[in-house]
């Protein structure tokens, strides 16, 4: 049996999850727009699950559309935020958000609308006093609340206290990217006005994902054809996918401190053995400490840099030796990639494709932490022999 360290990208579906969903399926379930029984039963299962998101997260049942993931979500955020103003309007971000923030705000830029990316320290933590010049007169910020590949969590209280007001007093409205914080770390909700979830980040199913969005928030809807989602997301609803990411969402929402603790010392026990045995690694992200969960940094994330040696080759040869983790970012010819994140660091191209993301989650063990040691150390040693 190998060990699974790459839970950023995704995580198993819990037991519970599995088995409401299973439950589900069997029922026959109809299509939740009709109005026969079957229909009704379907209707009554989204309902109950939005109930259930809201009270997790402590925002209006109003205040939720049910996608069908994180990347829906975040194209669903930014594209309907600034096509729903008046003409072209401003975009800041930073410049290590994920794909589906960056990838919306390339099409936004092709549509004539400004976007501004706003440049990050070393430790990846965005500069606030660039964010706030930018963000004068913007239409939309948005800032992830925790990053997928080294783990910091920027300041989103102190980003939405620092924005500032345009004509009539009017800020720009504050989204940000949560799928990686949620269950991990605490979310300031009262702060935002848009943000991001998806189900399979937290124990739910993949294909399912939830934006909130506070009233001021006005979208225009990616797709149109149906009345679904209070006209968001037109389409038949996945009441299945939903009702099980639902209760991945509440389950995560109420184990998150626990969960948070577990995380971060089994982060912490690697980077301790890891850094001892082999000192010339270099760890990514914000300074990593002994005791418990940091606001800065996302539980159970570990970035390191291990020099010398092919990004593709040290992965496949740690799979081989039963160790999955990610490296860079994959591209559609299967070659590691400078990570645009790590470049952002001011990370050289080679550097920045000797990245070692190694994420933990709730199947992660102590023993686990052994087992890395000695596959990585290995592993290294073969490759720099070759």
């Amino acid at each position: 049996m190998g060990v699974y360290l790459d839970h950023n990208a995704t995580t198993p579906v819990r037991p519970e999850v599995r088995e409401r969903m299973a439950a589900l399926a069997g029922e026959g379930l109809g299509n939740p727009s009709s109005l026969h029984g079957s229909g009704r039963r379907a209707r009554q299962v989204i309902d109950l699950a939005r109930e259930q998101v809201a009270a997790a997260l402590g925002v209006h049942e109003d205040s939720l559309t049910f996608t069908g993931g994180g990347t829906e979500s975040n194209n669903l955020a930014l594209l309907g935020a600034m096509r729903a103003g008046s003409g072209p309007g401003t975009l800041v971000t930073t410049a290590i958000e994920h794909s589906s923030v960056l990838g919306p705000a390339q099409a936004l830029a092709g549509d004539g609308h400004r976007c501004q990316f706003v440049e990050v320290d070393r430790a990846g933590q965005p500069n606030l006093e660039e964010l706030r010049r930018q963000a004068a007169g913007a239409r939309l910020v948005s800032v992830m609340a925790a990053n997928n590949e080294i783990g910091v969590c920027p300041p989103l209280v102190a980003i939405a206290e620092g924005l500032p007001a345009g004509e009539g007093g009017r800020r720009p409205l504050l989204h940000s990217d949560a799928a990686q914080a949620l269950g991990r770390i605490e979310i300031p909700w009262e702060v935002l006005d848009l943000a991001s979830l998806s189900a399979h980040k937290f124990g739910g199913p993949m294909g399912m994902g939830v934006l909130v969005h506070r009233p001021r928030a006005r979208l225009s809807p990616l797709v149109h054809g149906g009345g679904q989602e209070l006209g968001l997301r037109p389409g038949t609803e996945n009441a299945v996918a939903i009702a099980g990411g639902a209760l991945a969402l509440e389950l995560a929402c109420r184990d998150r401190e626990l969960f948070a603790r577990q995380l971060h010392a089994l982060a912490w026990k690697l980077w301790e053995r890891l850094s001892a045995r082999m000192p010339q690694l270099e760890l990514l992200g914000p300074p990593l400490r002994p005791d418990g969960p940091q606001a800065d940094r996302l539980p159970g994330t570990l970035n390191i840099i291990v020099g010398d040696v092919d990004g593709k080759v040290l992965l496949t040869r740690l799979d081989l030796a039963g160790l999955e983790v990610s490296a860079g970012s994959a591209c559609a010819s299967g070659s590691i990639e400078a990570s645009h994140v790590l470049l952002a660091l001011g990370l050289d191209e080679s550097r920045a494709r000797a990245g070692l993301r190694m994420s933990f989650g709730r199947t992660s063990r102590a023993e686990d932490v052994d087992s890395v040691v000695e596959i990585l150390g290995r592993s290294l040693g073969e490759v720099r022999a070759r």
